[in-house]
C-alpha cells in the first residue's frame, strides 16, 4: 500500500515530469528574488509620499482606506483607483505605520510575478524555460525598482501576468472558467491603474477567437462572460463612488468635476494618449518632442528609457519573431505558437501605445513590459537551443546573443563613469558567445554549455549591474528611475535614483520648503546621501530648495513649492512637527495644504490628517474657497501650511487653491517655524 506524498514533499519535487533539480531551482530562484527586492527595504523611506499618505489614511479610516483618500479626514482621493494601496493598508493597519510595512506588499508582489511567470511558461516548455523567463523578470532594472517602491505599478505587473497566465490555460482545452479568472484578473488591474490594464486585451482577445479549441460560437460566448466578468470585478467599486452622494465621500482627485468616470476616460485616459490632460502639469510629446520625452518608435529604446527596460528587448524581438517561424506550420490550437502570440501581443501593444502616447509618461511605466519581454526569452532560447541542430535555429540564438551584447554596449557607454570596463566586458563575451551559438549544433555537451554559459552570462551582465545599482539606492518622489545615478536624467523629471534629474523641466535650486522625503526615523536621502531630519515613525526630509523651473513655479524663497513641492514633497522640520501635532485631535485635519505631496509629506510627519488643497498638481477644483470657509468656520482646520503645489496656486497660478491662498495670507496669521511658514485658522489678523 502507498501514501500520498504530503503537500512539502510535492511543493519540493514539482510536476512528475520535471528534472530533479527543477522545484529546487525554482524555490531558489523564488528566495534569491525574495533577497533582491527585500535588502534594504527601507533605504527608500517611505518611497512615495503620495501613496504612503494614502496607506496611512487607509490604516487609520475604513472608509479613508475603500475610497483611496490621501487623508484620514476624507477630503480627497489619490488620482488613481485604490486597489494597489490595499494591500499596503492592510499591511499598515496590522504592523504600524513604518517604511517596511509600506514596501514589503510591493516586494512580495514582484517575487508572487516571478512565480507566475515560472508557471505560465513552464506549463507548454521546460522547466529551463521558466527559470530563464524568471530571472531575466527579476533581474530587469525597472522591476528591480518598482517591486521596492509604493506605486500601483507592482501590482499592475503581477495582474497583467496573471491575466496572460489564465488565457493561456483558457487556450489549452477551451475551459470557460479560466478566461472568466483572466477577466477578473483584468478588473482589479482597471482598479489597479485604470485603462492600462487594457492594452493587452485586444491581442489576447483575438488570440482566443482564433485559437482556441472550441467551436466558434462557444468562443465568442466564453469571451462575452470573461468581459461581463471584467465588468463585475471593476465596475463594482466604479458604481458605488458614482451612486455616493458627493457630499459624504471625498472629491474624486486628479478629476475637474468630482467624477471618477471622468477621470478614467480624461486625466487617467485618452489624456495620457493625446496629452490633452485637463488639470495636469502639461503633457506634449509630438513628433518634435515635447515635456515628457520625444514620442516615435524608438522612444523604448532612448536615453530616457532604454537603461530601464530595453537591455534584452532586440533579443526578445528576435526570439519572437524565430518562434512564430517555428510554429507556422503548427496546427490552428497549437498551444506553443499561443504562448508567443500571447506574450509578443502583450509586449508590442504595450510597447506601442507607450512609444506614441503624447501625455504623461514617466520611464517606470515600462515594467508593465517586463514580464513580456522575459517570457518571450525564455520560451525562445530553450525552443530554438532544443532545434540547434538546424542551422537558422543557430544563427537566430547567436543574433539574438550579439544583438544583445552590442545594445549592452551602447547602453552602458551612456552612464561611461559607471564600471566602464563592464561595456567591453560584455561586448566581447557576448560576441564570442554568439560566435559559439552558431557552431553549438557541432559541439560536444560540455563545449555547447560552455557557450550557453558565456552567452547568458553577456547578455545578463549589463542588467544585473543596474539593478544592483538601483537595489543598492534609495529612492524617493514622484518619479524615480533605475540604474546609476546618472542615468535616465535627460528628460522631465527623469532622474536617477530618488528624484528626477536636472534635466528638461526639472527645477533649479532656490530658498522655500521643497526636497526628497526620506522615512522613518531619518533614513538617508537619495540625492545628497544626507540624513533628514524626521521624528519617531515620521517622514524625515532633506534637502531645501526646489522651486521654480516649471509652469506655474513659484521663485519666492520660503512660499512656493515649485516641483519639489509637486514631486518630492516637503521638509518637515521637528519644531513644525510639534506644532502641527498640538492640539490636532480638536480638528478634523490638522492643517491644509496646496499639492498633495506637501499634504503627504506633513500628515506623513506628524500621523495626522493633512487636507490636499488641489491634488496633486494643486490644480483640482477642490475644496472651493467658499468649501474652505466653511471648515474654517466650523474650526475643522488649524493650520494652512504655505507653499506647495505649483507655486501655490495650481496650474498657472489660478484656480481654487490661489484663492484658497490669497484669504489664508491675507486673513490670518502668520507663523514662522524656522525657515517654514504656517497659518494658524483660529488666529485671524487683527
Amino acid at each position: 500500500m502507498t501514501t500520498a506524498p504530503s503537500v512539502g514533499a510535492r511543493l519540493w519535487r514539482g510536476r512528475p515530469d520535471d528534472p530533479r533539480w527543477a522545484r529546487p531551482a525554482l524555490l531558489g530562484l523564488l528566495l534569491a528574488t525574495a533577497a533582491l527586492y527585500l535588502v534594504d527595504l527601507s533605504a527608500s523611506g517611505y518611497a512615495n509620499s503620495f501613496y504612503s499618505a494614502a496607506v496611512q489614511a487607509g490604516s487609520q479610516s475604513w472608509k479613508a482606506l475603500f475610497f483611496g483618500s490621501l487623508d484620514a479626514g476624507n477630503a480627497i482621493t489619490v488620482d488613481k483607483p485604490p486597489a494597489a494601496l490595499w494591500p499596503m493598508a492592510l499591511s499598515v493597519r496590522i504592523f504600524g505605520l513604518g517604511s517596511w510595512a509600506v514596501l514589503v506588499p510591493q516586494a512580495l508582489m514582484g517575487v508572487a510575478t516571478v512565480g507566475v511567470l515560472y508557471a505560465a511558461v513552464r506549463r507548454r516548455f521546460s522547466p529551463a524555460a521558466g527559470l530563464i523567463a524568471g530571472a531575466v523578470l527579476a533581474l530587469t532594472p525597472v522591476a528591480a525598482l518598482m517591486f521596492r517602491f509604493n506605486n500601483p505599478d507592482a501590482l499592475l505587473a503581477l495582474l497583467m501576468t496573471v491575466t496572460v497566465y489564465c488565457v493561456l490555460r483558457a487556450l489549452e482545452h477551451g475551459r470557460t472558467a479560466w478566461l472568466v479568472w483572466a477577466g477578473v484578473a483584468v478588473g482589479l488591474a482597471f482598479l489597479t491603474k485604470t485603462l492600462q490594464a487594457f492594452l493587452i486585451l485586444p491581442p489576447l482577445a483575438v488570440l482566443y477567437a482564433v485559437c482556441a479549441p472550441a467551436r466558434p460560437r462557444r468562443r465568442f460566448g466564453q469571451l462575452a462572460l470573461s468581459g461581463l466578468a471584467t465588468v463585475v470585478a471593476g465596475g463594482w467599486w466604479v458604481a458605488v463612488v458614482e451612486l455616493w452622494p458627493a457630499s459624504s465621500r471625498p472629491y474624486i482627485g486628479g478629476s475637474q468635476n468630482n467624477s471618477f468616470l471622468e477621470l478614467t476616460f480624461g486625466y487617467n485616459g485618452l489624456g495620457r494618449i493625446n496629452g490633452e490632460e485637463t488639470g495636469s502639469v502639461g503633457g506634449g510629446g509630438g513628433p518634435g518632442g515635447g515635456q515628457w520625452g520625444e514620442t516615435g518608435i524608438g522612444r523604448m529604446f532612448d536615453a530616457e528609457v532604454g537603461s530601464q527596460i530595453s537591455w534584452l528587448l532586440p533579443a526578445a524581438l528576435i526570439l519572437l519573431a524565430a518562434g512564430l517561424v517555428l510554429t507556422r506550420r503548427a496546427r490552428r490550437t497549437d498551444t506553443a505558437r499561443a504562448a508567443f502570440v500571447a506574450w509578443g501581443g502583450a509586449l508590442l501593444m504595450t510597447a506601442a501605445v507607450f512609444s506614441f502616447m503624447a501625455g504623461i509618461f514617466h520611464q517606470y511605466y515600462t515594467v508593465a513590459l517586463a514580464p513580456y519581454l522575459a517570457a518571450l526569452i525564455g520560451m525562445g532560447a530553450t525552443v530554438l537551443w532544443e532545434e540547434r541542430a538546424s542551422r537558422w535555429a543557430c544563427a537566430a540564438l547567436g543574433a539574438a546573443v550579439a544583438a544583445t551584447a552590442v545594445w549592452a554596449y551602447v547602453l552602458l557607454g551612456r552612464v561611461p563613469d559607471h564600471l566602464p570596463w563592464l561595456r567591453w566586458a560584455v561586448l566581447c563575451a557576448g560576441l564570442v558567445g554568439a560566435a559559439g551559438l552558431l557552431l553549438a549544433g557541432r559541439f560536444g555537451r560540455r563545449l555547447a554549455l560552455t557557450t550557453v554559459g558565456v552567452s547568458l552570462a553577456a547578455s545578463l551582465a549589463g542588467p544585473v549591474a543596474y539593478t544592483l545599482s538601483t537595489v543598492d539606492s534609495a529612492h524617493t518622489g514622484s518619479i524615480v528611475t533605475a540604474g546609476p545615478a546618472s542615468a535616465g536624467r535627460t528628460g522631465p523629471g527623469g532622474g536617477g535614483p530618488g528624484r528626477g534629474g536636472q534635466g528638461m523641466g526639472r527645477p533649479p535650486a532656490g530658498g522655500g520648503q521643497g526636497g526628497g522625503q526620506g522615512g522613518p526615523g531619518g533614513s538617508k536621502d537619495a540625492g545628497t546621501g544626507q540624513a533628514p531630519t524626521g521624528g519617531p515613525g515620521g517622514n524625515g526630509q532633506a534637502r531645501q530648495g526646489r522651486q521654480g523651473g516649471f509652469p506655474g513655479g513659484s521663485r519666492e524663497g520660503g512660499r512656493g513649492g515649485g516641483m519639489g513641492g509637486l514631486l518630492d514633497g516637503a521638509q518637515v522640520s521637528a519644531k513644525a512637527k510639534e506644532l502641527l501635532e498640538k492640539d490636532a485631535g480638536e480638528f478634523t485635519w490638522a492643517a491644509a495644504a496646496v499639492g498633495s505631496q506637501n499634504a503627504a509629506s506633513h500628515q506623513l510627519a506628524t500621523g495626522e490628517p493633512v487636507m490636499a488643497i488641489g491634488g496633486f498638481n494643486g490644480s483640482d477644483p477642490s475644496p472651493t474657497l467658499r468649501q474652505i470657509k466653511r471648515y474654517v468656520a466650523d474650526g475643522e482646520i488649524h493650520y494652512f501650511v504655505a507653499g506647495g503645489g505649483m507655486g501655490g496656486g495650481g496650474m498657472g497660478g489660478e484656480g481654487a487653491s490661489s484663492a484658497v491662498t490669497s484669504w489664508v495670507e491675507s486673513t490670518f496669521t502668520e507663523v514662522t517655524v524656522g525657515d517654514a511658514t504656517f497659518y494658524d485658522l483660529t488666529r485671524p489678523k487683527k
